[in-house]
């Protein structure tokens, strides 16, 4: 199954960037309209079929936050926000405005493509189980965010993979190697420090529910239930 996307993105560089990258990982599936002046891109979102829509805010002609407003009168179709705008104020903005994500740049082109892909997923009502959980922490593995005690913690995409890669595994010990072949991949060249430091920082991000993640001497980690 194919699916459209409109970038609503002046900078051209990120507009190749993007649009490169997507047709390159979903072989040609996903296809890409680029708009870069806001006016023109709400005049086609109202006349044209999109599965997604991923959209700056600040834009010549029409700036995001007002595509968004107008888009939301007669569509439900997702909107994510790319942009340097990055306070809670603007956030909290967006979302009041019906976006269904805030992505800030600079950003990860592989967290960007998973969000999409979830969006689209759940706009088409394909996605199943997404929340996984363990004891405090509550992971969307879709929309790539994190709860504990019901509140979100801001997590980077390696943090992220490195909590879901344990919860999934919840209960048994988890090498370091495993965990290094699994989120860098087996071409990696750094040594198994990196694992040790991530889940320092994703500890410290977690707060109460760091305890949750147990060191296995020698072996690599664990994550219990309680």
């Amino acid at each position: 199954m194919s699916f459209r996307i409109l970038l609503v993105e002046d900078e051209k560089h990120l507009q190749e960037v993007i649009c490169d990258y997507f047709t390159a990982k979903s072989e040609g599936m996903i296809e890409v309209d680029v708009f870069e002046n806001g006016k023109e891109a709400l005049l086609t979102a109202e006349t044209e079929d999109y599965d997604l829509i991923l959209l700056d805010v600040m834009l010549p002609g029409v700036d995001g936050f007002t595509v968004c407003r107008q888009v939301r009168k007669n569509s439900n179709v997702p909107i994510i926000f790319i942009t340097a705008r990055h306070s809670e104020e603007d956030r909290l903005y967006g979302y009041g405005l019906g976006c269904d994500d805030y992505i800030v740049k600079p950003f990860s082109l592989p967290e960007l493509y998973a969000k999409v892909q979830a969006w689209i997923r759940r706009s088409k009502g394909q996605d199943k189980g997404e929340l996984i959980t363990a004891g405090k922490i509550t992971l969307d593995k879709y929309r790539l965010t994190c709860k504990v005690n019901g509140e979100e913690v801001m997590l980077s995409p390696k943090e992220f993979a490195l909590l879901k890669a344990l919860i999934e595994n919840k209960g048994r010990s988890v090498t370091r190697d495993d965990l290094i072949v699994k989120i860098w991949g087996y071409d990696f060249d750094g040594n198994d420090r990196v694992v040790d430091n991530h889940i320092r920082k994703l500890r410290a991000h977690l707060g109460e529910a760091a305890e949750q993640i147990k060191t296995v001497t020698k072996t690599g980690y664990r994550l219990e239930e309680k």
